[in-house]
């Protein structure tokens, strides 16, 4: 006699009377234990009351809901197709028409690509050209700030400290600031316990 009852793998198949060289020993230990006996008993029990219920089939729309709720993934080149398909009429003389234009658009688009390919020289020369008038006029225009606010002599001064200076400038600029801003907390929070 085997030392252990059986798992519930080997009562399910005794239940569906499997036949092979692996029954014939799960039969003969329920034969000789009661545990396990009892237990292929009960599950034949409930086999059979499942197999007395009456079978139900599901309403003819039942996979149409139950399809409605469940996301699918459709791969980027079925949705390409499928919305280009959308776009092509179905009858014969608007669908030739449909495809001569989409035809003299892509030619169109691709001349166009293969031109600014040929001319990428160009196009970076021009982003150049819009880089260093972007940058001139940002000098010019803090330059112009820097003297109205603080002077020429203020504007010499940190020009001629380069990259430095206006570091040094703009953090003097910060600490003033930051002074300002605490002084203004402070008369306030003055003024507020002396009116409370």
């Amino acid at each position: 006699m085997n030392h252990r009852h059986l798992l519930p793998d080997e009562i399910d198949q005794l239940l569906d009377d499997e036949v092979g060289f692996g029954a014939a020993p799960l039969k003969a230990h329920v034969a000789e234990c009661d545990v396990c006996r009892d237990a292929v008993a009960h599950a034949r029990s409930v086999t059979d009351l499942i197999e007395k219920l009456p079978h139900l089939a599901p309403s003819h729309r039942f996979s149409e809901r139950v399809m409605a709720g469940v996301p699918v993934f459709v791969p980027w080149h079925v949705a390409a197709r499928d919305s280009i398909a959308e776009w092509i009429p179905a009858a014969g003389r608007s669908r030739k028409v449909a495809l001569v234009v989409g035809a003299v658009v892509a030619g169109v688009l691709t001349l166009a690509t293969v031109a600014l390919a040929t001319q990428s020289d160009l196009l970076v020369f021009a982003a150049d050209v819009a880089i260093d008038r972007v940058r001139d006029l940002a000098v010019t225009g803090g330059s112009n700030v820097v003297v109205s606010l603080f002077g020429e002599q203020a504007f010499n001064a940190v020009a001629q400290r380069g990259t430095f200076g206006i570091a040094l400038a703009g953090a003097l600029l910060l600490l003033g600031t930051g002074a300002a801003l605490a002084s203004l907390r402070a008369l306030a929070a003055s003024a507020r316990r002396r009116r409370g």
